[in-house]
């Protein structure tokens, strides 16, 4: 890293961040699960501000605070992103990051090194995630995050914990000794162990550093090291993993999506989600959820209309609006987040297909009684967009695009330009009827 301190320009350009250390820590037994092998780890990862701001507020909403409070936890990240992290290709901290607090400045290292570990471990394929405050009620140290799906499909699920650190002692050495520290005091603990979702069988720990007024980062991934058997391996009493690539388990689906309509400001669909999770007061059964449809980067996108207008109670202006785009530029939002250059607030939104499907699905709980919740429920990925990695084939770049944002495997996206001004239709969701048509 060079001693440069440049002045500061609202980040827009990609970064690509090189996995600096990579470590594999004895577990015994190994394999925890057999037949389970880990994905490979990636070279490089590259993301611009959408993609680091979106994967904050991910992790920040992984809670089971009020929906309106953690609506509301997102809004600032996109801002705080672009402000504290210089443009450029090379990661680096703006001259504002001397303005803070050291407490505050530590927090942001904090939100900052796990968004870079909800990126990496997206890009490992794992989809569906929750808080890991979950493995206990006691104060014993734990990893960040549960994370299942992708490799781990039918074996369980895996640990992460993240760590962040802007200090003028951050080297390549600093990192990868926390990321070591972390997995044997917060992960490996816990190995082996059931959680809510499923039994634990691999962790990781991921160390995320840059040193204020010098350019450039270190990143090292510890994670559990798989044996390879000697001789003949004994016979599996594993479950033989299931042939349908869509079979989700349904408690992790339901805390990922509780955090996903959190984000999109449908606090109705979190009350359902909290009613089918824990029991509880049952819900309000007739009222629906609207949503409008918009066009952006190839797919519709489902917005909620919780966020965009303080009549949603009233249908009648969604006819009026789908039917005259020119209305579109007098629709306000109620809470925009503050850019700087190109007035734009940054929107979550839902893929279409994704949000239908969970939607009808939690319908099908509802009417059925969370009593009979099945384990399992079938739900579409999706291909990420705003962050690739290079797993050592050719550089890690992404595509050339008209369009910023993010879009993550469970379907939740933060557009960070805005959508064209129109819509192509709306949706409604009924808690007892699942999506229907308008």
């Amino acid at each position: 890293m060079s001693d440069v301190l440049t002045s500061s320009a609202v980040w827009r350009a990609e970064k690509s961040v090189g996995i600096t250390g990579h470590t594999r820590h004895l577990h015994n037994p190994s394999p925890i699960s057999v037949g389970f092998n880990a994905p490979g780890m990636c070279k490089t990862l590259t993301f611009g501000p959408t993609a680091l701001a979106a994967s904050i507020a991910r992790t920040a909403t992984l809670r089971d605070a009020p929906p309106e409070m953690l609506a509301r936890w997102g809004d600032s990240a996109l801002t705080e992103v672009e402000w504290l992290i210089e443009d450029g290709s090379t990661f680096m901290l703006t001259q504002h990051i001397n303005s803070l607090a050291d407490a505050e400045r530590t927090a942001f290292a904090g939100r900052v090194g796990a968004g870079v570990t909800d990126l990496l471990m997206n890009a490992l394929g794992y989809t569906w995630r929750d808080n890991a405050a979950c493995l206990s009620s006691s104060l014993a140290p734990h990893a960040d995050f549960i994370y299942g799906d992708g490799a781990v499909t039918d074996y369980g699920v895996v640990l992460a914990e993240a760590r962040g650190s802007f200090a003028a002692n951050v080297s390549a050495a600093t990192i990868s000794g926390q990321a070591k520290r972390k997995y044997s005091k917060q992960v490996n603990p816990h190995l082996a162990a059931e959680s809510p979702h499923g039994k634990i069988i691999h962790g990781y720990s991921i160390a995320f550093g840059s040193r204020p007024g010098s350019a450039g980062a270190f990143l090292h991934a510890a994670e559990t090291r798989i044996s390879k058997p000697r001789g003949k391996p004994p016979p599996s009493t594993e479950p033989t993993p299931s042939l349908n690539p869509e079979s989700t388990p349904t408690s992790l689906a339901l805390a990922t999506h509780r955090a996903n309509f959190s984000l999109m400001d449908a606090p109705s669909i979190v009350t359902w989600i909290d009613w089918v999770r824990a029991g509880g007061e049952h819900p309000d059964a007739h009222s629906p959820v609207s949503f409008l449809e918009i066009p952006y980067a190839g797919r519709i996108f489902l917005a909620s209309v919780d966020s965009l207008w303080p009549f949603h109670g009233y249908s009648d202006w969604l006819d009026d609006l789908w039917h005259d785009p020119r209305m579109w530029r007098h629709f306000p939002r109620r809470r925009p987040l503050r850019r700087s250059s190109d007035g734009f607030a940054g929107w979550f939104v839902m893929e279409e297909k994704s949000a239908g499907r969970f939607l009808n699905a939690l319908s099908a709980i509802i009417r059925d009684g969370r009593e009979s919740m099945p384990a399992t429920i079938e739900l579409p990925r999706i291909e990420p967009a705003g962050f690739v990695v290079d797993r050592g084939e050719g550089g890690a770049v992404l595509p050339d695009s008209e369009y910023a944002y993010a879009l993550y495997r469970d379907g939740l996206a933060l557009l960070g330009s805005p959508p064209p001004r129109r819509i192509v239709g709306h949706r409604t969701w009924s808690p007892q009827d699942g999506m229907l048509d308008n």
